[in-house]
This record gives structure tokens, sequence and C-alpha cells, in this order.
């Protein structure tokens, strides 16, 4: 960060009074910029049995499958943003249903947390998909898959076959 984003003066990192941690300082208005990670929200949308998966249509990990998921929006709640991710990427409107894993992405600066979900009706391919379908537990494109939060949320979700058994966590360091 190099300008304040409430005066547009220039900006230092240091730790300012009161603070354990090097933030960034607007030296003219001394404002403290804060920055805190982001949030991914998504599901594992399920319909028979089978679950919908996205091809990647950008980057990063373009042509890679993932789980419907994406940055939550402001005004929105996390099983809200869950929704609309789906019906962004797979055209999919989906029945949200319990939290099941949350993954820390220590190096991106993000948490991933995942929802079971119910496919209400069909689904396509969104702006942001090059290919959706639907995948038997057999047939899931592990070695094909974007992400690991990913990998690990399909893998407590099949262990879970859909119950109710908590959220399973895990930390993503490089």
């Amino acid at each position: 960060m190099k300008h304040c984003s409430n005066c547009g003066s220039l900006v230092s990192a240091r730790i300012p009074e009161g603070d354990n941690r090097t933030r960034f300082v607007c030296a003219q208005c001394d404002i403290v910029h804060y920055q805190n990670p982001n949030i991914v929200v998504g599901c594992v949308p399920e319909h028979d049995g089978r679950i919908l998966l996205c091809k990647r249509a950008i980057e990063p990990r373009l042509g890679f499958w993932t789980l419907p998921a994406g940055f939550m929006e402001l005004g929105e709640t996390l099983a809200e943003g869950a929704a609309r991710e789906t019906l962004e990427e797979a055209c999919a409107t989906v029945r949200i249903e319990h939290l099941f894993a949350s993954v820390d992405v220590i190096e991106a600066g993000q948490v991933h947390l995942f929802f079971s979900a119910t496919l209400l009706g069909g689904y396509g391919v969104g702006q942001e998909s090059l290919d959706t379908r639907l995948f038997s537990e057999a047939d899931i494109p592990w070695d094909e898959l974007a992400f690991r939060s990913g990998v690990f949320a399909l893998e407590k979700y099949f262990e879970d076959r859909g119950r109710n058994r908590g959220v399973h966590h895990q930390e993503l360091r490089r």
C-alpha cells in the first residue's frame, strides 16, 4: 500500500501507538489501514448422490475443477454468498444447509468456508466457468482439482456423507 484510501497521502509501515503489529499508517490524517483476511464462501451442491463441480475459466488455476466458491460481498451472509457464487459460476440454485468445513489459507490471507447444499434444479455454465458437471464420488477428478481447500472440503463431505458432524478445520501453509 502506498497511498491512503481516505486522503490520498503517502502511508508508511510502522507499529501504531498501542498496537503490536506493523500497519500502514497515513502520515497526513493518521488513519491506520488494517489488512485482514478475505472470506471465501462456497458449497458442495449435491443432486442424487452426485456433486456439482465447475471447470475454471479464470486464473488462478484456469482449466481445473473446483467447487462453486468465491469472495464474500459486503451486505450478505455466509450462506447468501455461497448461494450467489453457485448461481454465478454454475447457473444453479441451491438450498444451503450446514457449514461443515473451514480452511485457513495463511499465505493468501484468506479463510475458506464450505456448506453442504442441495441442488434445486438445473445448472449451466456461468461466466467464470468453462464447464459444469455432476460427478459421483468415484468419478471426482481428484488430480484436476484447483485448490487444496476444495480437496479438503470434498474429503470431509464424503466422510460425513452429508450428516452434520460439526465443522472440520484445516490450516494450509506452503
